[in-house]
């Protein structure tokens, strides 16, 4: 190579190499100061949308952990309730056992009678005094108290929704429904079909002259029409059923359960749930084969957020013991066989509340443990490696002294030019 000084070429080498040396060094620090090996895009584009989706699903599902206690709390409160309510018709049937026995006299009825009515007042009180976080509990809302829970996306979200019935001396307890997966689907007004006998349907075993017809569109895009025909409704909805659709069941409602429709509140209908939300039922309709006019579907459905909820019953009750005493035996006795029946649907209200309880503590621990995954797996991308992070700085450290100690070198190999030139 030729010996000149119009460009000192060594001396940028090293000068490009110093800075390179220089800028990963400030790379590694960064990442032993903060911990993180990425810290910007530019350290890795796609790991840091990794990061960035990760730490959303964990946040999101750090706070559906605590949704879920919160909701098992609200539950808690209302089981509380209804325990208490419980021991009040234990001793309500005391006093209305001892009342129905003719060995009290008039004064000892009397007093009997009052404090039985004192605990009906109290059963009035815990229903509208019960609360939870200043919200009355026991209002018998149709729309019920939504528990979310999700990991910030909307196929990794659920809803629990929580029915509390309405709590008085005139409404005790709550009995006759059941709990379903996904409220989404196709509610048939019988009432609205003239094959159908609307003072009697209310039964599997009512005759109708039709059939239902429904239209089902896959997770592919297919659409697949499904037509069933029979002489009750019990065989219509048995049909529906054996079809095989995954998700979709049929089962008998009414327009007040199913909270859809114009028709009166205790029209029986057929709902056709759809729990698969890769799948959509519409189009459905009742066929009257004498008449050949069919009922228009009341209820669209939709591939909406996955719901765990509470539906009412075609035999939904609890009991009215507004109207009983115990001024004599022959009303204690008859008051007696309602206690009972109040008993039981506290019972089984608080069966319900106790099953969701146990729900939202599954859907707890489910969302802790994926929430601990999720942050491992973030962790595993995000987080600095000190044995290699330290193996770098001692590299960088040792190649920015030699790469300042060739610059110098370089620079200082152009003055012996100035020699030839003595």
């Amino acid at each position: 190579m030729a010996l000149g000084v119009l460009n000192n070429i060594s001396a940028l080498y090293a000068e490009n190499n110093l800075n390179n040396t220089n800028n990963s060094l400030q790379n590694v620090l960064t990442q032993l100061s903060s911990g993180s090996k990425i810290n910007s895009g530019s350290d890795d584009a796609a790991g840091l949308s990794l990061i960035n989706g990760l730490q959303a699903n964990s946040t999101a599902l750090t706070q559906s952990a605590t949704n879920a206690t919160e909701g098992s709390g609200l539950l808690q409160v209302a089981d509380g309730a209804l325990s208490q309510v419980t021991n009040l018709l234990n001793r309500a049937v005391t006093l209305a056992t001892e009342t129905a026995n003719g060995t009290l006299n008039s004064t000892q009825a009397a007093a009997a009678n009052q404090e039985y009515q004192s605990i009906l007042s109290e059963i009035n009180s815990i229903g509208q005094t019960t609360t939870y976080n200043s919200n009355q509990v026991f209002t018998g809302s149709a729309a019920g108290v939504n528990i979310f829970v999700g990991d910030s996306s909307t196929s990794g979200s659920s809803i629990d929704n929580l029915y509390f019935a309405p709590l008085s001396s005139s409404t005790v307890g709550d009995s006759g429904g059941s709990v379903v997966q996904s409220s989404a689907g196709e509610f048939v007004d019988l009432a609205k079909f003239t094959g159908a006998n609307t003072t009697t349907q209310a039964t599997a075993s009512d005759t109708v002259s039709g059939g239902v017809k429904f239209t089902v569109t896959n997770a592919d895009g297919t659409t697949t029409n499904f037509t069933t025909t029979a002489t009750t409704v019990g065989a219509l909805v048995s049909e529906i059923n054996k079809d095989g659709i995954p998700g979709v069941t049929a089962s008998l409602s009414t327009v007040s359960a199913t909270g859809v429709g114009t028709g009166a509140a205790t029209d029986i209908g057929i709902l056709i749930s759809n729990s698969n939300s890769s799948v959509v039922i519409a189009n459905a309709t009742l066929l009257d084969t004498t008449s050949g006019e069919a009922a228009t579907a009341l209820q669209a459905s939709t591939k909406s957020t996955e719901t765990i909820s509470y539906q009412k019953g075609i035999n939904e009750q609890s009991t009215n013991l507004a109207a009983t005493d115990l001024t004599t035996q022959g009303n204690a006795q008859a008051a007696l066989t309602q206690i009972n029946q109040a008993i039981s649907n506290v019972a089984a209200q608080r069966g319900y509340l106790g099953a969701q309880v146990n729900t939202l503590n599954a859907v707890s621990q489910v969302a802790t443990t994926q929430q601990e995954n999720i942050t491992s797996a973030q962790n595993a991308v995000q987080a600095t490696d000190y044995a290699s992070a330290t193996t770098q700085l001692s590299k960088f450290e040792i190649l920015s002294q030699t790469g300042i100690s060739a610059l110098a070198q370089a620079n200082s190999l152009q003055q012996e030019v100035t020699k030839l030139l003595q």
